[in-house]
């Protein structure tokens, strides 16, 4: 039987991997400027690789917005 998880240490863990994944998409977003010489199927890799970051970065921050955790920019 699972022990029940204490709420503000559920959030806590929530909100550190969405600043993770928020730093992820930040850093995969810079990686597609740093690619833009390397040609097209480079360009569209970053491209790719950036916008399965961001969508991870969405889905915490909308499990955030659920729990009513507001997070300041």
């Amino acid at each position: 039987m699972k022990a029940p998880v204490n709420q503000p240490v559920a959030h806590a863990e929530l909100i550190a991997t969405f600043k993770r994944a928020q730093a992820d998409a930040a850093h995969k977003q810079g990686l597609i400027k740093a690619v833009g010489t390397k040609g097209p199927k480079a360009i569209q890799a970053a491209v790719d690789t950036s916008a399965k970051a961001a969508k991870r970065r969405d889905s915490y921050a909308e499990k955030l917005a659920a729990l009513g955790v507001v997070l300041k920019d």
